[in-house]
């Protein structure tokens, strides 16, 4: 396992809520999870698509399927699924932020 590589458990959280999957309408995703794995290389090392590694594939093919992710809203609807519904008992104010 690459030290950027999702982990069995978390893939298993993520594969049904991913678009390409066989039963989907449409041409079916080549690796969602090899996908995945090279967006999370990029967002934890911060440099540009350039320089991903080739075990993830073109750089360029896997930017743009990053970037229709976007646009069809994907990553917001992950962000919004796998976050904590009530932040209500979250407070900071200027005694406790330094």
């Amino acid at each position: 396992m690459h030290r950027y590589a999702i982990s069995d458990a978390d893939w298993h959280r993520l594969a049904p809520l991913l678009p390409g999957k066989a039963t989907d309408p449409g041409r079916t995703a080549r690796n969602n999870r090899l996908f995945l794995d090279a967006v999370n290389y990029i967002a934890r090392n911060g440099g540009p698509w350039r320089d991903l590694p080739k075990r993830y594939g073109k750089w360029n093919s896997v930017w743009r399927r990053f970037d229709r992710w976007s646009r069809k809203g994907i990553w917001q609807r992950l962000f919004d699924h796998f976050q904590d519904p009530d932040l209500e008992w979250l407070l900071l104010d200027s005694t406790s932020v330094r």
